[in-house]
């Protein structure tokens, strides 16, 4: 099956599955998998399923990216903040849709390599940093949207609600209170507080504020 046929495929299946912001299948469409992903693993690019990248880490499951991405509700007139670049894709179908985009990222060398796929795809609107994303990015605050890819704990760092603009969205992944779950949570910022709406559990790594070494030992991918 040729990539087109399979990114097809996918799309089908992400309408089949709530997705039906067109703007956000239409990022998912025009944003190469392919170029996210290791080559062992080109085979298995457009299909719905989280992937092994380096250091431990995952791209994430397509309908993950897109259900998160349509519950962030962005627009072309947002600065965004995402905390946890990654392989660089979910950066990368958030900058079809927004303004600005700045992303966080605590491994240097996935950083790196993002950075690369951003320069190759000609993706301008991206800002990136080296560093903890938990403290967020205090001096291009406030955000209208922040996007946050790793799972917190029963509550998102205080840091990054409060670079939240008012009217300004946060999805986070939050602990669910039992033990290891976790579920897809949506912060609204309004003048007098914060609105939380629980979506669907997810399984993502960790959320973590430490920033290791440019030298530490390279891992397997989990």
């Amino acid at each position: 099956m040729t990539i087109d046929a399979r990114k097809i495929r996918l799309i089908m299946a992400l309408r089949r599955s709530g997705v039906t912001d067109t703007k956000v299948l239409a990022a998912i469409e025009r944003i190469p998998r392919e170029m996210f992903v290791p080559a062992s693993f080109l085979d298995q690019a457009w299909e719905d399923t989280a992937l092994p990248i380096d250091l431990g880490q995952t791209i994430s499951q397509p309908l993950v990216v897109a259900l998160m991405t349509q519950a962030l509700e962005v627009t072309d007139r947002h600065r965004v903040l995402e905390v946890g670049t990654g392989s660089g894709y979910q950066a990368a179908v958030l900058s079809r849709l927004c303004r600005r985009l700045y992303s966080i990222e605590r491994l240097r060398p996935l950083l790196s390599e993002a950075e690369k796929r951003f320069h190759a795809l000609r993706l301008h609107n991206i800002t990136t940093r080296h560093g903890d994303g938990t403290r967020g990015w205090p001096e291009a605050a406030p955000f209208h949207r922040i996007m946050v890819t790793a799972a917190g704990g029963l509550e998102p760092p205080k840091d990054l609600t409060e670079q939240l603009a008012v009217g300004g969205v946060m999805v986070i992944p939050l602990a669910a209170g039992n033990y290891g779950d976790q579920r897809v949570v949506r912060i609204r910022r309004t003048d007098h507080g914060f609105d939380r709406e629980d979506l669907w559990p997810v399984r993502f790594v960790p959320l973590l504020s430490d920033t290791p070494p440019d030298d530490a030992p390279r891992a397997d991918p989990a």
